[in-house]
């Protein structure tokens, strides 16, 4: 049972680091909620949780394929922290200069009903700090769980999916009110995603330093 909770935590700590960066998808969605409203903002949020989980799902069909190769461990060690570590630079960027929510190329037109949930999956599929951060992170940070236990594996997914959904509901939240709100919002979100990339970067190296070079 500990196993799982701890699955579950994880998913969804991993799950929000990934959604509080401040890049095309959550521009948009809080774009949409500034001209739009709520519903139609949430939807494109609902419609990127699907691709997180399209990522999500081939990085841990990859890991338990090449785990066992020391190499791989090897390079995703350090790629993987290294990658963090970058995430975490640009957060910390954001929350000394942040980022300009006016619309301009993030910008969504009207749409409706599914349209909406399509566009939300279509821009998180198509964004490049998810697809690396999948490639370079996702494997390391499941690396300490049983994912071949299915209701470990269960849990962590479920962790993740309900992190992005509920992240759905306040970003929604904050773009309907965005223009009240201000940059204040903005910093603050850069600022907890850092604190969060930088958690999980030193745990990472931690976990790698312990497996592969004090174990030996």
């Amino acid at each position: 049972m500990e196993s799982v909770l701890y699955a579950f935590g994880k998913g969804f700590l991993f799950s929000l680091a990934l959604c509080l960066d401040l890049g095309i998808v959550n521009l948009a969605i809080m774009k949409t909620g500034l001209d739009r409203g709520f519903g139609a903002s949430f939807r494109i949020g609902f419609g990127s949780c699907f691709g997180d989980a399209f990522y999500m799902v081939l990085a841990l069909l990859g890991w338990t394929a090449v785990f066992h190769y020391s190499a791989v461990r090897w390079v995703l060690w350090i790629g993987g922290t290294m990658v963090l570590l970058w995430l975490a630079k640009n957060m910390i960027r954001d929350t000394i200069r942040p980022k300009d929510l006016s619309g301009g190329a993030d910008a969504v037109r009207s749409r409706g009903g599914w349209q909406d949930v399509m566009v939300g999956a279509g821009l998180a599929i198509s964004s490049p700090t998810l697809i690396l951060s999948f490639a370079a992170i996702a494997g390391p940070v499941v690396a300490d769980l049983n994912i071949r236990d299915g209701a470990v594996l269960t849990a962590f997914v479920a962790g993740f999916f309900a992190a992005g959904l509920l992240w759905s509901v306040l970003i929604a939240w904050l773009g309907s009110r965005a223009a009240r709100l201000g940059q204040g919002v903005v910093r603050g979100m850069s600022l907890l995603s850092a604190l969060l990339f930088l958690g999980f970067a030193a745990s990472l190296f931690w976990q790698g330093l312990r497996d592969l070079v004090l174990a030996r």
